[in-house]
């Protein structure tokens, strides 16, 4: 059986925080605010895979109420999640992902996104999908107050 699962992050940029998506340190002015290290793309993909195994979202397995997750890289977080869902019975397929943001820029870093999630994944880079788009200057990711993720992921029952 086929399950697919679906997920979506957003935080807020701010000053005096690194700016760090599928776990790429991307220089800015400003970065993600968050407990872990916010990173909107492994979050979004983390609920994706939770979402089709049917295991909640990433928040009730590592509420930010937790001060062992705090400044957590979420890169360790998505493959903890990757192993609850094969102890569920689940195998990874495929994941396409969408990062929308005014900026910072996200094509020179998309590739090494594609791989640092693929190796927390323990899949092939082929399996999952990165792009992004910019909001035109509409919404608050236009505005350049947030970036926001949406991840879809299809996992295999064994």
């Amino acid at each position: 059986m086929l399950r697919i699962g679906h997920g979506y992050d957003v935080h807020q940029l701010v000053e005096g925080r690194r700016c760090i998506i599928g776990g790429v340190d991307i220089p800015h002015d400003r970065g993600l605010l968050g407990h872990s290290d916010a990173d909107v793309l492994a979050h979004a993909l983390a609920d994706a895979i939770l979402g089709a195994c049917r295991g909640g979202d990433i928040g009730k397995l590592f509420p930010d109420t937790d001060p062992a997750y705090k400044g957590a890289d979420s890169l360790k977080l998505l493959a903890a999640v990757m192993a609850y869902a094969r102890e569920q019975g689940y195998e990874f397929v495929d994941a396409d992902c969408t990062i929308a943001c005014q900026e910072p820029k996200i094509s020179p870093y998309r590739d090494a996104m594609r791989e640092n999630l693929a190796t927390a994944l323990g899949v092939p880079v082929e399996n999952v999908g990165v792009k992004a788009t910019t909001t035109e200057r509409l919404g608050w990711e236009g505005e350049g107050k947030g970036i926001g993720a949406w991840s879809v992921c299809l996992l295999e029952e064994r």
